[in-house]
């Protein structure tokens, strides 16, 4: 399951990601409301208490400087890697 801290320093980041056009993902998540909602990797809760989380994050705008282009499609039942990374099964 990933539950997602968002750290704003990016040497404190596990990966670095950025917000694309779903066409463009290499990961289309969902968010969830609640922790024990959250599956893998594209099903994420984002928990504002870092020691709670599986992975830390930290956004960046720049497609280039980031590990995965990322969007969010909103619906659980679309969410899911688009193609094969090296950081599948990484964010849980």
């Amino acid at each position: 399951m990933a539950i997602i801290y968002v750290t704003d320093k990016e040497h404190r980041a596990d990966v670095k990601v950025c917000e694309v056009k779903d066409h463009k993902a290499d990961l289309l998540y969902a968010e969830v409301s609640a922790d024990y909602k959250a599956k893998g990797d594209a099903l994420c809760f984002f928990t504002d208490k870092e020691h709670r989380a599986t992975v830390k994050i930290f956004w960046t705008d720049k497609e280039h400087r980031a590990d995965i282009l990322v969007a969010n499609i909103g619906k659980d039942y679309k969410a899911k890697w688009q193609k094969s990374h090296k950081f599948q099964n990484r964010l849980s």
